[in-house]
């Protein structure tokens, strides 16, 4: 039997189990996830991406009902149409089960943009109950909802079809469809419980009921198992895979009469055993499959970009612990090889794929994928950053001496500029620069005191600097000063470009100014009308014989100006300004613009920053990410100095964001805001085909065919657009249409005109088709030609009161006039329907009649011109009777018959016809032949003593007559008397010459014994007299049953015996025999042959 449960749930939908097991209803403890341990919490695993608007309900219908499930999906943030599966249990995918029963429909609104999917279950019967799932996605996203479906059926009775009977008994070739047909999922359980199944079971003593061969539950589901026992106060041990099972809070023990329950609450994947009920030494075993649901991806990877050499983690959350990944490369599934290249590692839910030394080669696509959700992520390897490997010191030279500052860098290819107290160094007789491989030098010839200062190494395209200073030692001579005026040593006072200090913002600016003057002079730091001091925060003062330091560390933008210092003695005074330019990175670009988008890449355009940082910016770098993504990745590492930019290598229909950096020859600035999210999408390819389907004085139809390439975007519709020769171009209707054709009316007529037609998605319209030539707007004469179908080129036969609905299409400019006749004469406008149109004319007959037979002519003419074609049409029907059916013999158990066909053959020709009979003392009719064509036959194997009756239908291509013939006279079939007539044959003859069988035996015979001497004879007929000669004497024999006796009356020596046979119609035989020689001493009678009468010899004696 299969049983049914119905499940109630909370509010207006119910739900059943998937299982024929006995489950608990869903609704008793709710759906648990790793995210929702209690079981107060609601399961948000689907919330995840929240691709669905509404998801699918639970729901109850009654067998023999019908009911829909509708899940509908926003499509206003989706580039493509989402993809949507519907699955019953587990795995089975329902697409491939649309039939009679199940229907999946979808269509998608323009005005909401939201998409709906339904699912239509029509005669709903009970194996239909059970969970089922919708999955949809759409590019990297992907959202999945359970529900339920219970059927409202009773519990089966005897009567009602065991599955496991049907399968017991079918071919394994046939288990999935019967599966599917009664709604089992578990096709392993199924058959485990189909081997089990197949052993003959004892009757157990102990059990009433056993447990199911399998059970089945979702996994964080409770399950119940039950038993009936014999005795209520038996003791049950349960066990799982042959352990023992203790009472505890996930498994529970309860009795209620002669019943037992196990029921584990929270099904997980350990819970996937064998159980086992043991009563003493009996026992009932059953299997428990615990179904896991789609394992879904609640972070997904990262895009990352990395240096050649580094290590590479991507990481993802999957909403199951211990859920089983694979992780693929460009479509390649990785594994762990002997290079430990690829590790795979596992932290609860979170698994990581860890790339060790990542190549140039690494660089790709990598997708980790589940049973419920997929997520992509792309690698991108460059070259290592620039290293320092030897930086430049601080050096102290004397006069004269030569000063070498070295710096060595990992990149060879790496340019560099040198600066002087932030001013650019260029080369001269004493100053060399030089650039060898990774090292870079700058030599300065013939130290002078005013080569003193900061030098500093700037690499082009780094945002680093390397510094060092130059001391220059001076020789002193002492000597006795007299008083002279302050005054100041600079070789770079005032405020042209040349003598301006150039310093980097944030580096430390020093100004060693050489003073001379005695007695020592004051010196005064100022910046406007401000006056400098040692307080002035990251400005210090400081002064020392012969010279005034001034020093500003981490220069700031606000640092820039004119300073001047100015010394003092009694001997007088001298002031220099100095103009210190901070100089930084650019300002950060203004957000970049996307101008247009393509298949894989996009087209960004931005604006060079308000503020270029003092210097010049010498290009930008760009860089994008996905828009849930946080990771950016750079799409150029050198500077690139436009500002149009095509990035490319995107994935079509993911969602990007792109923001720029400015360089200049200090470093790169702060990025840019992003720009607005846009999705990588191509325009589809022109539509092809186009050209004029008609025209008249103010209208055109115009055709067209799809384009060949439409991309991952839906296409919206087209656009179609006309102009007047070297004019502007004008929408043809508001709007796209979404049709392939299309009618423009009130145009001018006589005018020479262009039509094009494109095609529109998201990324904007495609090239236009457009016609080779421009048309005039006038109608074209166009001669009337009817162009009958192929089906009327013959007769067409129609039945009696079958419809005639014939549709003639015709071609003609202007409209041509239609005619239609019959046999040359109109038509019964009450009995025939005539309708016309541009383009075709319909005959139409509501219920035809013989009458209707006939030729129909139709003509079309425009003008003095026409064109005719015909149409026969023949009505039939059933045949009449044959006619007079005669019985015209009777021989035997034979009866010949004759008739004449029909007088009406239903208008067409008597293929056949059906002979019947019947004996008149039942009247049961039956065949003899069917669609016999001739008129007379011959009925055999009639019985005897039988009377006959005869009847015949005739038969044409509508069917049998309606009324048979009978035969006015019936057939008897005689009893007749039977004599046996022996065969003759010729007799045999059997006789045969006489032959001796047993010749005669020579014998020696003692004188005064009686001896015998016999022989055998064969005859045909039989002997009956012989001959026996003695010496050349003749002596009476007879023969008695084929023996010889005879009597001898004189004995001699050497007697020699001679036997014939003297009478018979074959001849006789002779047979001579020597016997030895006798003496006579006295006379015996001697019996020759025995049996013989010794009577009728005489006595002889015989001596030897």
């Amino acid at each position: 039997k299969i049983f049914f449960f119905i499940v109630a749930v909370k509010g207006p939908q119910k739900a059943v189990s998937p299982d024929p097991a006995v489950a608990e209803p869903k609704s008793e403890e709710p759906k648990e996830t790793p995210s929702a341990p209690t079981e107060s919490s609601p399961d948000t695993r689907q919330d995840l991406t929240g691709l669905f608007t509404e998801k699918p309900q639970s729901g109850e219908v009654n067998v023999g009902e019908n009911i829909t499930f509708v899940a509908r999906v926003c499509g206003e943030s989706l580039l493509k149409k989402p993809t949507v599966k519907w699955f019953k249990g587990k795995w089975m995918d329902l697409a491939s089960k649309s039939g009679k029963h199940l229907q999946l429909k979808e269509h998608y609104d323009r005005n909401t943009k939201v998409y709906t999917f339904e699912m239509h279950i029509i005669a709903a019967k009970g194996n239909f109950a059970g969970a089922y799932r919708c999955e949809v996605s759409s590019k990297d996203k992907f959202d999945s909802c359970n529900f339920d479906l219970a059927v409202a059926v009773h519990v089966s009775t005897e009567s009602e079809v065991d599955v496991w009977e049907i399968l017991q008994k079918a071919s394994p070739s046939e288990y999935e469809k019967i599966a599917f047909q009664h709604g089992i999922t578990d096709l392993r359980g199924m058959l485990k419980r189909l081997k089990k199944m197949k052993k003959e079971e004892k009757k157990s003593a102990a059990f009433l009921r056993k447990l199911d061969p399998a059970y089945q539950v979702e996994k964080g589901h409770k399950i119940k198992m039950q038993i009936e026992v014999a005795n209520p106060d038996a003791e049950v041990k349960w066990l799982k895979n042959g352990q023992e099972i203790h009472l505890t809070g996930r498994y529970i023990f309860e009795s209620v009469g002669n019943k037992r329950f196990l029921t584990i609450n929270n099904c997980t994947l350990a819970d996937d055993a064998a159980y086992t009920c043991m009563i003493g030494e009996e026992k009932t075993i059953t299997e428990l499959f615990v179904k896991e649901p789609p394992v879904l991806i609640v972070r997904n990877l990262e895009d990352q970009m990395v240096m050649k050499g580094e290590r590479v983690e991507f990481e993802c959350e999957v909403s199951e612990e211990g859920a089983q990944v694979k992780w693929e490369k460009d479509g390649v599934e990785l594994t762990r090889d002997e290079s430990f290249k690829y590790r795979f590692k596992k932290d609860g839910c979170k698994h990581v794929l860890i790339i060790n030394d990542v190549t140039k080669e690494d660089c790709g696509h990598y997708r980790v994928k589940t049973n419920g959700g997929q997520s992509l992520a792309e690698l991108m390897v460059q070259e290592k950053q620039l290293e320092v490997y030897q930086s430049i010191a601080d050096l102290t030279v004397k006069a004269k001496d030569q000063a070498v500052f070295k710096c060595e860098v990992s990149d060879e290819n790496v340019k560099g500029i040198w600066y002087k107290n932030g001013v650019e160094v260029k080369a001269d007789a004493r100053t060399h620069i030089t650039h060898i491989g990774r090292i870079h030098k700058l030599t300065i010839d013939d130290v002078k005191p005013e080569d003193e200062g900061d030098y500093t190494f700037v690499p082009e395209g780094y945002a680093f600097n390397l510094s060092a200073k130059l001391n220059f030692l001076e020789v002193k001579i002492d000597f006795v000063p007299r008083q002279d005026p302050p005054k100041i040593h600079l070789d770079c006072m005032g405020r042209t470009a040349e003598s301006t200090i150039l310093v980097v913002a944030g580096n430390k600016l020093r100004l060693d100014v050489p003073i001379t003057g005695d007695p020592a002079p004051i010196v005064v730091w100022t910046k406007g009308e401000k006056v400098l001091t040692d307080s002035d925060g990251h400005v210090h003062v400081e002064s020392t014989k012969g010279h005034c330091i001034f020093t500003i560390e981490g220069a700031e933008r606000q640092d820039e100006g004119v300073y001047s210092v100015i010394v003092r003695n009694p001997a007088g005074e001298d002031t220099a300004d100095i103009n210190v330019k901070v100089v930084d990175v650019p300002d950060p670009p203004e957000a970049p613009r996307i101008l247009s988008v393509g298949e894989d890449s996009c087209i960004v355009q931005w604006d060079p920053p308000l503020f270029d940082g003092g210097q010049p910016v010498i290009g930008y770098v760009l860089e994008r990410k996905k828009k849930k993504s946080y990771r950016w990745m750079r799409l150029n590492f050198d500077p690139y100095k436009e500002t149009t930019y095509e990035a490319k290598r995107m994935i079509e229909g993911v969602a990007y964001e792109m923001r720029v950096y400015a360089v200049n020859a200090i470093g790169m600035s702060r990025p840019s805001a992003a720009s607005q999210p846009f999705v990588p999408v191509a325009p589809t390819s022109e539509p092809t085909g186009l050209c004029v389907e008609d025209i008249s004085d103010t209208t055109i139809s115009l055709k067209w065919r799809a384009p060949e390439r439409i991309g991952s975007a839906e296409l919206e519709g087209y656009g179609v657009e006309y102009c007047k020769e070297a004019d502007e171009w004008i929408p043809a209707f508001k709007g796209l249409t979404e049709r392939t054709s299309v009618i423009i009316r009130d145009l001018p007529t006589g005018e020479k005109m262009q039509f094009r037609v494109r095609a529109y998605n998201m990324a904007g319209p495609s090239p236009a088709a457009t016609l080779q030539q421009a048309v005039t707007i006038r109608e074209i004469m166009q001669r009337p030609k009817i162009w009958v179908p192929r089906n009327l080129r013959q007769t067409l036969i129609k039945k009696v009161g079958e419809m005639i609905n014939l549709v003639i299409p015709f071609q003609g400019k202007p409209r041509p006039q239609v005619t239609w006749t019959k046999n040359d004469e109109p038509l019964d406008p009450k009995q025939v329907s005539i309708r016309n149109s541009d383009t075709d004319t319909i005959l139409f007959i509501r219920r035809s009649e013989r009458k209707d037979s006939g030729k129909y002519d139709v003509q079309v003419q425009i003008e003095n011109v026409e064109d005719r074609a015909s149409v026969n049409i023949q009505i039939v029907d059933l045949p009449g009777p044959p006619q007079n059916l005669k019985v015209i013999d009777v021989w035997g158990f034979n009866v010949a018959l004759e008739w004449k066909p029909p007088k009406d053959n239903g208008n067409c020709d008597i293929t056949g016809y059906t002979i019947q009979k019947a004996d008149k003392k039942t009247m049961e009719w039956y065949t003899v032949f069917e669609q016999y064509r001739r008129t007379n036959c011959v009925v055999s194997d009639l019985i005897m003593g039988n009377e006959y009756v005869f009847r015949v239908y005739a038969i044409n291509m509508v069917g049998l007559s309606p009324e048979p013939c009978l035969s006015k006279d019936s057939a008897y079939i005689q009893k007749t008397g039977i004599v046996y007539k022996p065969p003759s044959y010729k007799e045999h003859d059997f006789s045969e010459a006489p032959k001796f069988t047993h010749p005669l035996v020579s014998r020696s015979v003692i004188a005064g014994y009686s001896a015998t001497l016999s022989c055998s004879v064969r005859g045909i007929p039989k002997v009956s007299t012989c001959d026996l000669n003695i010496k050349g004497h003749a002596l009476y024999c007879r023969a008695v049953n084929k023996s010889l006796n005879c009597k001898i009356k004189k004995v001699t020596d050497g007697v020699w015996f001679t036997v014939s046979i003297a009478i018979h119609p074959k001849g006789p035989d002779f047979v001579h025999r020597d016997i030895v020689m006798l003496k006579q001493k006295r006379l015996n009678q001697l019996a020759l042959l025995k049996g013989c009468s010794e009577a009728h010899f005489p006595q002889v004696d015989m001596i030897l």
